[in-house]
């Protein structure tokens, strides 16, 4: 196969989508080209970094943090769900 074959075939050798022949035969060529070399691992490592990476973690504190930054903007929002009560002041009632 050519190079610019090698080169079209990265992104799924990356995710580890190729045949294992194949994946093989690119192998093989990486050791001829340096930079379908490092193309192909670099790819690799940044394609197992990013399935590994739970995402981002949405807190309540999080939530309430972008509600007041609408809030602030002018923005009337209505939230389905009513405000959690750790939010609201308990007052002493002195009877």
């Amino acid at each position: 196969m050519n190079s610019e074959l090698y080169r079209k075939l990265v992104d799924l050798y990356a995710g580890r989508e190729l045949p294992t022949e194949l994946e093989d035969e690119m192998d093989l060529a990486s050791f001829r080209d340096s930079g379908l070399s490092r193309e192909m691992h670099s790819l690799r490592k940044t394609v197992d970094f990013l399935r590994a990476d739970r995402g981002p973690e949405f807190t309540e504190e999080s939530y309430q943090r972008i509600l007041m930054k609408l809030y602030a903007r002018g923005a009337n929002i209505q939230p389905r769900a009513p405000e959690p009560l750790h939010l609201q002041y308990h007052l002493p009632i002195n009877v």
